[in-house]
């Protein structure tokens, strides 16, 4: 199995991240969002993905990256379970919604709620 999250798993296009708010679906497990699109995108990546916390919840810069910390982190525990399930080539973002600090295990697990949702999503939907 492969935890590791490199330069090139990481979202960055600015017209992708736009294509994938305007035209994308959305899965979401409270505080957590997923907006995902499939798409074809470079090289062997099967996943881009990117991770958001609000500004307006949480003012301070510090609060945000340990939060974002937190979604890389869970994220990358959890992405072989959605390799494993499709062969797809998808853009995620993962948005933060909720409005107080949350502890690591917090986000561990409502990480592997959403991703579960995402799966029965997309195998309800081929």
């Amino acid at each position: 199995m492969d935890f590791r999250f490199p330069k090139d798993e990481k979202l960055k296009s600015k017209t992708l991240i736009q294509e994938m708010f305007r035209e994308g679906n959305a899965v979401s497990k409270y505080p957590l969002k997923l907006v995902f699109i499939q798409s074809s995108l470079p090289k062997e990546v099967t996943f881009q993905t990117g991770v958001s916390v609000s500004k307006r919840y949480f003012k301070h810069a510090v609060d945000r990256n340990k939060i974002k910390r937190f979604l890389r982190e869970t994220y990358r525990h959890e992405k072989n379970n959605i390799l494993n399930q499709t062969t797809d080539n998808y853009a995620f973002m993962i948005l933060y919604t909720g409005k107080e600090m949350p502890n690591y295990d917090f986000i561990k697990q409502k990480m592997q709620q959403l991703v579960e949702k995402f799966i029965q999503n997309e195998l309800k939907n081929r």
